[in-house]
């Protein structure tokens, strides 16, 4: 990892700037003839290709001061109040233009930009937004996915002063776009195994450091989203360390907190054109005469508009306290479950036509129903399993008693 300088945008920087005196048709206007005219042009067909398409137009919205909506100007964001968060996020799901590389963004940045010093902020956080560094999560282990406390990744002090570091040891798994990463955000055990969460600390590794080997895992759709990491003797700064030591759960907490309230707005504005175009289909195949395909698709309606209302509670919800809750693992288990059941539907619908891969020219919209079918399989399982997830809605939203079966908080 290195310091990278990031030029100073009027747009971001500068609060006089036109973005706080106009009206918010004014600035979607603005921001929808961005995305118009400095748009990424043609999604390549080759991975690689896609790969530096995608960070070539993040750089881009990054020059342009049209990168991170909720983030402080401060760190390269445009610190958008909730109302205009909610104008970007439908104008960019209506733009249809790439999303992140990695899971930096919606998971690790909210926590630097909590916990981190100054120096890690303007470093790390500005390196995200403009993607000249990929960052990927380093949680789950083989041993360890669900119930995290138990990771046994451990990390033990050598050396002194400014020649101080931690030295890595373990294993992690499940890495979303682990192939891609630039940087690792982990969690690794700094105290015994039997501290369980109070020992675990929060480090930032770089992922070219020697030690560290990624090797990809195969999905259902052939592709490597997912991948598995080993690190040996892996010596990390203790300066990469976010808060202190031994103090990582309360941080992780945050993170995933944050994952799963970051993409619920983005999420309510793509699912909003997902659902648009399914009905479309539907029109166009003749379905809708249907009354069981029309009574499926007027529900799935109803459940996109609850999870942008309920997207908009949970980001008000940090505005005013700066955490988004427990309450953000009710959008999760929203988003993920509507996720699967709306590509099932859709798989359903098209009876065997939803069966033909996209190596095939019949496939109906390049497989993309059958190619999210797939891919949905895992929905309910990655940031905490759907399980997880009901149990914090019921012990820390509804207040019920702890689950017995699961291990102690």
């Amino acid at each position: 990892m290195t310091t990278i300088q990031h030029p100073v945008h009027p747009s971001v920087d500068d609060p006089s700037h036109a973005l706080h005196a106009e009206s918010d048709e004014e600035f979607r206007l603005r921001l929808r003839a961005f995305l118009t005219s400095g748009g990424p042009g043609p999604r390549p067909r080759d991975p690689r290709e896609r790969v530096a398409w995608t960070k070539a137009w993040h750089r881009n919205l990054y020059d342009a001061g049209y990168a991170g909506p909720s983030f402080p100007q401060e760190v390269g964001g445009m610190d958008l109040p909730f109302g205009r968060q909610v104008i970007y996020q439908e104008e960019i799901a209506r733009a249809k233009v790439p999303g992140a590389l990695g899971t930096g963004l919606g998971i690790v940045a909210p926590t630097i930009i909590r916990y981190g010093t100054e120096v890690q902020k303007q470093t790390w956080v500005r390196a995200m937004l403009r993607h000249d560094e990929v960052w990927c999560q380093g949680y789950s282990e083989p041993g360890a996915g669900s119930d995290l406390p138990s990771l046994r990744t451990t990390a033990r002090r050598e050396g002194s002063g400014e020649d101080e570091v931690y030295v890595v040891n373990g294993q992690k798994v499940w890495t979303s776009s682990g192939i891609l990463a630039d940087t690792l955000f982990c969690l690794v055990r700094t105290g015994s195994q039997e501290s369980r969460q109070k020992g675990i600390t929060y480090l930032i590794i770089d992922a070219k450091a020697p030690g560290v080997t990624i090797r990809p895992l195969k999905d259902l759709n052939g592709g490597t989203i997912f991948a598995e990491v080993f690190l040996d003797d892996v010596r990390v700064p203790v300066a990469n360390r976010i808060g202190e030591e031994n103090s990582g759960w309360a941080l992780v907490r945050t993170s995933l907190g944050h994952e799963r309230a970051a993409g619920s707005m983005n999420q309510a504005a793509r699912y909003r054109r997902v659902l648009d175009e399914l009905i479309q289909l539907a029109q166009e195949r003749g379905l809708t005469s249907d009354p069981l395909i029309r009574d499926q698709l007027a529900d799935f309606d109803i459940r996109v508009r609850l999870m942008r209302f309920n997207a908009e509670r949970i980001i008000a919800g940090i505005l005013e306290r700066g955490e988004p809750g427990p309450t953000s693992s009710v959008s999760r288990l929203m988003l993920t479950t509507f996720e699967q059941e709306l590509h099932e539907f859709a798989v359903d619908m098209l009876g065997p036509d939803g069966l033909v891969t996209k190596a095939s020219d019949a496939a109906v919209q390049r497989a993309r129903w059958l190619s999210g079918f797939l891919t949905s399989r895992a929905a309910t399982i990655g940031a905490g399993t759907a399980e997880i997830q009901r149990n914090t809605i019921a012990e820390q939203v509804l207040r019920l008693p702890h689950d017995p079966a699961m291990p102690p908080r």
